[in-house]
């Protein structure tokens, strides 16, 4: 019998999130959601996981099968688990070593400020399901705002950090900010620091 997720109300990305952990534990998964940008991010789920995919649409609730044709695709070590939410770089001469993700702003792309602050929430939350995880989360300018207790990221970064992820914090955008009392996760950090783990990095990531 197919397991089944119902991701109806749910944003960006957890629908994803929810199919991927259950298809990792099941042979069969039937995924109810209410939007068609649910139904192509599990589309392509389906194809890296090497699962069978089928949908039908009924009143703007669509119902989605996966099976699994096979053992799922395992991702290099390292490898990006993620590719639409990020740019990577891939340092020249290192093909492996530590993810760094440098967050300069506490929002995400140019225009409209409220879906910058969507996009920002969705991406440092999808952090969580990456394999490995960030060796590193670099906070600078703004970005240091995200690292404060009133933050709306403030817990998954705690989590991140409880699961190893470094996260320095720029003391001079820190104290440009005025923050330096409400600093909640990460340790205090310089240029020196931010830049030698930068230079050490074989994959840095920016969203």
């Amino acid at each position: 019998m197919p397991v089944t997720v119902d991701a109806r109300g749910l944003a960006c990305p957890q629908p994803v999130i929810l199919v991927k952990k259950t298809i990792e534990e099941n042979e069969e998964v039937t995924v109810f959601v209410d939007n068609d940008t649910a139904v192509e991010n599990i589309r392509r789920l389906a194809a890296k996981a090497a699962c069978k995919f089928s949908v039908t649409e009924n009143a703007g609730t669509w119902e989605i099968t996966l099976k699994r044709t096979r053992a799922a695709v395992q991702l290099p070590e390292g490898a990006n688990a993620r590719e639409d939410e990020m740019s990577a770089i891939v340092v020249s001469g290192k093909e492996t070593g530590p993810l760094v993700v440098i967050l300069s702003d506490n929002r995400m792309g140019r225009g409209d400020d409220a879906l910058g602050d969507i996009l920002i929430r969705s991406f440092i939350h999808t952090l969580l399901q990456l394999k490995p995880l960030p060796a590193t989360i670099i906070c600078y300018n703004a970005g240091v705002k995200l690292a404060a207790r009133d933050s709306a990221v403030l817990d998954d970064l705690q989590q991140l950090e409880k699961a190893g992820a470094d996260i320095l914090v720029c003391g001079t955008c820190v104290n440009y900010f005025g923050l330096g009392d409400q600093v909640a996760v990460g340790h205090i950090s310089n240029m020196y620091d931010i830049a030698e783990t930068m230079a050490g990095a074989a994959r840095l990531v920016r969203p």
